[in-house]
């Protein structure tokens, strides 16, 4: 079953005899990982660790290597033990970070095996392929949650947050990422904040993101506050770490949880409730898309399909016909 795999791992580490070309390509695989690391995000590289190691745990208790290669049939039995435990998402999550680390020793993936495929395509059909989703928090929320916050350091720094992820739809990890210098003010006091990378802009083209008058003020309100330089992030922490350093993403989930009383919203809640709020004000899928930078329609679709259940012809025909019941009773 390993031969393959084996063979595949012998053509790059020995490639002739003597120890010169076997130092010369652990210095290649070391090199690799390298560059791995700065090829992608943070916030994949520590889900990839994450990934890694909960297969590790998981290895170690079933009595199986963790280090590759790593045979279909031990894959197939971690992804039957996922099923039901966690989504199915995370199951895929989970296949790919094992397919990575195979990758990172120059071996062919044994996650592209049919029976891994096979016994993913089982999990989805026994426990269903539903993703849960956080809450939306629309605009009226964001509003009213800004009305009860006070004029505290924090409390500055909250709202000016809150808004920001409300205004421009961004991400936390985007959020977390902007200085001072990126925020520009517009003719009509909106303004603009540049987004250096993004999920969708990982090598850095860039992308201008709107601010609404009231999200602009409050954001100048809190750089003049706290004395904010152009290279400073522009939302700093306040403990744990020093004074003025930048933002966990996890924080920004921590802030809405806070300030809405909902333990259940996340970072996320802004970008589905700056969907829900332009499917009721009548946008159309494009200009969606372009507000929240997403390359295909697939995830706002997903974020309105609740809302768009009422806005759907089925809804239209029922409202249209409403008075007959009324009528009849």
């Amino acid at each position: 079953m390993y031969s393959s795999y084996q063979r595949a791992e012998q053509s790059i580490r020995f490639t002739s005899r003597g120890d010169a070309p076997l130092r010369a390509n652990e210095e290649t695989l070391s090199e690799y990982r390298r560059l791995y690391r700065a090829a992608f995000a943070p916030e994949t590289l520590r889900h990839l660790d994450h990934c890694q190691k909960q297969f590790s745990r998981w290895c170690l208790k079933n009595g199986f290597s963790d280090q590759p290669p790593i045979s279909p049939l031990q894959i197939s039995k971690y992804v039957e033990s996922l099923g039901g435990v966690v989504s199915t998402q995370t199951i895929k999550n989970r296949v790919w970070a094992i397919g990575e680390l195979h990758k990172s020793h120059f071996l062919p993936s044994p996650c592209k095996h049919r029976l891994v495929v096979i016994t993913v395509r089982a999990m989805q059909r026994r426990y269903g392929a539903a993703v849960k989703q956080a809450p939306a928090l629309c605009r009226a929320e964001i509003v009213d949650m800004c009305n009860r916050l006070g004029n505290s350091p924090i409390d500055v720094r909250d709202k000016a947050l809150i808004l920001t992820a409300s205004d421009t739809w961004c991400r936390a990890s985007e959020i977390v990422a902007m200085r001072v210098k990126d925020v520009e003010q517009q003719p009509d006091n909106s303004g603009t904040v540049f987004l250096r990378n993004s999920k969708c802009d990982p090598y850095g083209r860039g992308e201008h993101a709107y601010l609404s008058t009231h999200g602009f003020r409050a954001i100048m309100h809190m750089i003049e506050s706290a004395e904010k330089q152009p290279e400073d992030f522009l939302f700093s922490s306040f403990r744990g770490r020093s004074p003025g350093g930048q933002l966990a993403p996890t924080t920004v989930s921590r802030i809405l949880k806070k300030v809405s009383g909902r333990p259940e919203v996340s970072a996320h809640s802004t970008r589905i409730g700056g969907v829900h709020d332009a499917l009721r004000l009548g946008c159309d899928l494009v200009q969606i898309m372009t507000s929240g930078r997403w390359a295909s329609p697939e995830m706002p679709a997903i974020y309105g399909r609740k809302l768009m259940a009422s806005k759907s012809a089925a809804a239209d025909v029922c409202r249209a016909y409403e008075d007959l019941f009324r009528n009849s009773d």
